[in-house]
């Protein structure tokens, strides 16, 4: 791996209608907010939230944006959290205000996994599989 590629990390970013309600949504599941700017009307202009090594981006969206259907298991696109209780991570989502997709399951290849979408229809995908790792 050369210089510039250690350096390099990838986070999630996303926008919500209620960028409040959102960030007490990721706070209920066990994010803590580092970071939080609004404007003198109350939007979130941006805000960091943190949780283990996994930091995700919020702001108030600036567009009447359309959520993904949700197509059987998956609204194609969504946010991995890897995290070693899935079911209590699961728990939390859906008491916080999330809709269940599917509950905490054992999977073929050896893990658990489950996904809730939040309030905002997001897609949220809990495993104990931990991508990137030899």
């Amino acid at each position: 791996m050369d210089e510039e590629e250690e350096g390099t990390a990838l986070h999630a970013y996303l926008s919500y209608s209620d960028a409040p309600a959102g960030i007490s949504w990721l706070e209920a599941l066990g994010f803590v907010t580092l970071a939080r700017q609004e404007a003198e009307n109350g939007r979130v202009l941006h805000a960091e939230l943190r949780m283990g090594q996994a930091v995700v981006m919020v702001a108030s969206a600036d567009a009447d944006y359309d959520a993904p259907a949700l197509k059987e298991w998956s609204t194609g696109a969504g946010i991995y959290l890897s995290t070693p209780d899935v079911a209590a991570l699961h728990e939390r989502a859906v008491r916080a205000g999330g809709r269940s997709v599917f509950p905490p399951e054992e999977t073929e290849w050896g893990s658990t996994r489950a996904r809730v979408l939040d309030p905002e229809g997001h897609e949220w995908s809990f495993g104990t599989y931990a991508p990137g790792q030899p």
